[in-house]
């Protein structure tokens, strides 16, 4: 394929734009739909944040040497970043399933769906602003219960 000298320029002039405009990275479940859900995703960030809640109540208090509180600020800014990550992921998922996969007659079969997806979203947002191993456990298990009426209906 031979560029013209208009390809050229335009070609040019968008690598430069891209220079001083860098494009974003998108993230996006197909709107195909490609048929290809699955809450193993939803239910491993679950379960990562039980563990990073539980890492942080294991890091106990803040120690007053100045190399260990390092460390000790270090541990737990590490694991609430991956806490938050995974909380985030873990609504992200439920929501793919719920606006993509589920359908009227999955509501209608399971009518606890749309409350189940409400509260679940609503524990992840506290397990995230919260240390709270409460609700980083309730919300497991509400993504259990997601992911159990998920398999159901693939059957």
């Amino acid at each position: 394929m031979r560029f013209t000298p208009v390809k050229r320029l335009l070609s040019h002039g968008l690598r430069r734009l891209d220079e001083v405009v860098p494009p974003e990275v998108v993230h996006a479940h197909c709107d195909i739909p490609c048929g290809i859900y699955n809450p193993v995703s939803a239910e491993i960030a679950a379960d990562t944040v039980i563990k990073m809640t539980q890492l942080l109540l294991d890091l106990g208090p803040q120690p007053q040497d100045a190399a260990a509180s390092l460390a000790w600020h270090n541990s737990a800014s590490r694991y609430i970043l991956v806490k938050e990550e995974h909380g985030r992921k873990l609504k992200e998922e439920v929501l793919i399933l719920w606006t993509d996969y589920f359908k009227p007659e999955h509501a209608q079969k399971y009518p606890e769906l749309h409350e189940l997806v409400w509260q679940t979203c609503k524990l992840a947002s506290r397990a995230k602003q919260n240390i709270d191993p409460e609700a980083a456990k309730q919300v497991r298990q509400k993504v259990a219960r997601i992911a159990e009426i998920f398999w159901e209906t693939k059957k």
